[in-house]
């Protein structure tokens, strides 16, 4: 299971956690380009910093492929035109 995946199902199942929060924190942050403070991230336990850790990764490289899909719908709609 992906990490996304994993904080996705820890925060919907213990949401008043301080677990939960930094991660729901942590998404938000990346998701709108709001500030999130890092040393959030060290009060987390070595099993949910990771997953911390993992969620970042997976979300840069999803990003990496939203911007490739952008670039080639661009591509293929200006081949398109006459």
């Amino acid at each position: 299971m992906n990490a996304i995946k994993k904080a996705r199902r820890l925060i919907a199942s213990e949401p008043h956690t301080e677990t939960a929060i930094s991660l729901a924190r942590l998404v938000r942050a990346l998701e709108s380009d709001e500030s999130f403070q890092l040393a959030e991230l060290y009060k987390l336990d070595y099993e949910h910093f990771n997953l911390a850790l993992e969620v970042l990764k997976e979300w840069r490289l999803d990003r990496y492929y939203m911007s490739k899909a952008k670039l080639l719908d661009l591509a293929v709609q200006l081949h398109e035109i006459p």
